[in-house]
């Protein structure tokens, strides 16, 4: 993408004025490199999200973005009830509360060294991955709708898990205002045999070892020290989510002009936040986040019990699990004046900057753990909410470092035979069902992480507190 599309407004901010139909303007953080190596598509789409009614103060487009359905992935929009502001199934995405958490071990490196093979073969025969994946746990519907109100905190209800982990919980585990009800039969169908599974496509399970810190007391509120090994799993809502979004995206298509929409993408389908479609799907995106939550919460268990039996020694302790693919109720000024917005973050984190009160006491002086995933061979990053990221960007900031190029694209240039065994050749373990989901999710697949996390610093968004490189990957 050319760069000087934009008008550079600092060395990590760039600018699409208000123009044609945009109501507010587009904003993307990024340096110019990052920029030109992006999708044309991102520049459109950014565009078309800035032309929704009532959205607020501007369309943002963080340093991974890139071209998803509707919104960028990398997207953050807000929009106000009270302004005709609406709610979009393409601003969430399909992929509902797809997430992050990242649980320290208490065991070092070289501790860990002699066991990776054996616990890489133990992961990979516990944790259920792959296209399809079920796990063992049959939900019945009752047991399905208290699951669906219920998220994390219902996971640790039945044994998964421990009370504290839901304190390091965005929401505490279960995001208020679900609707059950508003989930449809197939949509529960998808996901009565699916709890606890990885799934595909970027979806990892992933062991790392600190590398560096950056902000050691940071670091130190996070559990994180040098040569310190961690566990990431990346994950979400799965087939249930999946159905949400195709229905609603449809319903919400269909009935736009019912609501006076002029739609500018048909993939931003959506519907006013004050209206019963969109009270509805508010309703079963929010089962949907509990879904994601408790998924999450049930491969953590999972997790524990494998490193049980291979290294008893370990502790695994949650530091935090933040959501993508979410739109949220929240408070944030605008212009001075404190007003209730609903914030869509699609391929986003919320990044919550020091003193927040929705923070555990335990992150007040820190600001929120950002969680940056990586891809199999290069590194992820725990990045912390800034001050500042309220004002820039609804505190938020990006999710990981952004595909470069289609899945498509990746299995034309990559096998993934050859990719386990180079990076074998580097100390990183790779298990898959799939070697064609290696191939698609190949490292060279994506932007460079460590130039997305410095643009995302450098904006204000986030900051650096520790690097994590891979040691074995558990792929989706």
């Amino acid at each position: 993408m050319d760069p000087d599309r934009f008008t550079q407004l600092d060395a990590t901010t760039w600018q699409i004025p208000q123009q044609g139909n945009m109501r507010v303007p587009g904003i993307l953080y990024a340096d110019r490199q990052l920029i030109s190596d992006m999708d044309a598509k991102v520049w459109e789409q950014l565009t078309n999200v800035a032309a929704l009614p009532g959205i607020v103060q501007a369309a943002y487009a963080m340093p991974d973005a890139h071209w998803g359905y509707g919104f960028p992935i990398g997207g953050v929009a807000a929009f106000d009830p009270d302004q005709g502001g609406v709610v979009s199934a393409g601003g969430v995405g399909f992929d509902i509360s797809c997430g992050v958490r990242t649980l320290t071990t208490g065991l070092s490196v070289d501790e860990l060294q002699p066991h990776r093979e054996t616990l890489a073969d133990f992961l990979l025969y516990r944790i259920p991955a792959g296209v399809g994946s079920t796990g063992r746990i049959r939900l019945k519907d009752a047991e399905m709708t208290a699951m669906l109100e219920g998220g994390a905190d219902w996971a640790v209800r039945q044994g998964y898990g421990r009370r504290e982990d839901l304190e390091r919980i965005e929401e505490h585990g279960r995001m208020a205002g679900a609707v059950p009800e508003a989930v449809s039969e197939r949509a529960r169908k998808r996901q009565r045999d699916e709890m606890g599974t990885l799934g595909s496509g970027n979806h990892y399970l992933e062991v790392q070892a600190v590398s560096e810190i950056y902000d050691p007391e940071a670091a130190t509120a996070f559990g994180l020290q040098p040569d310190a090994v961690v566990v990431s799993i990346h994950c979400g809502s799965r087939g249930l989510g999946h159905q949400i979004g195709t229905e609603f995206l449809r319903e919400m298509a269909l009935s736009a002009q019912q609501y006076h929409i002029r739609l500018p993408d048909r993939e931003l389908a959506c519907a006013p936040l004050n209206s019963p479609l969109g009270e509805r799907y508010l309703g079963a995106m929010r089962a949907g986040i509990n879904c994601a939550l408790a998924n999450r919460q049930i491969l953590t268990h999972l997790t524990r019990d494998v490193f049980a039996h291979v290294l008893p020694e370990a502790d695994l302790q949650l530091i935090y699990d933040v959501s993508h693919n979410t739109c949220k109720e929240e408070t944030h000024t605008v212009g001075g004046e404190k007003r209730r917005l609903f914030v869509h973050r699609k391929g986003a984190t919320r990044a919550l900057g020091p003193g927040h009160p929705d923070l555990p006491e335990a992150f007040l002086d820190s600001g929120q753990p950002v969680l940056i995933g990586g891809s199999m061979g290069t590194a992820s990053y725990v990045l912390a909410g800034m001050a500042t990221s309220e004002g820039r960007s609804f505190a938020s900031a990006c999710h990981g470092a952004g595909r470069a190029m289609s899945r498509h694209q990746a299995t034309k240039r990559w096998r993934g035979e050859d990719l386990i065994d180079e990076l074998a050749g580097r100390g990183i373990i790779i298990r898959s069902h799939s070697y064609r989901g290696v191939a698609e999710e190949a490292p060279g697949a994506y932007k460079d992480v460590s130039a997305v996390v410095e643009a995302a610093e450098q904006a204000g968004l986030a900051r650096k507190v520790a690097r994590l490189r891979p040691l074995i990957c558990i792929k989706g």
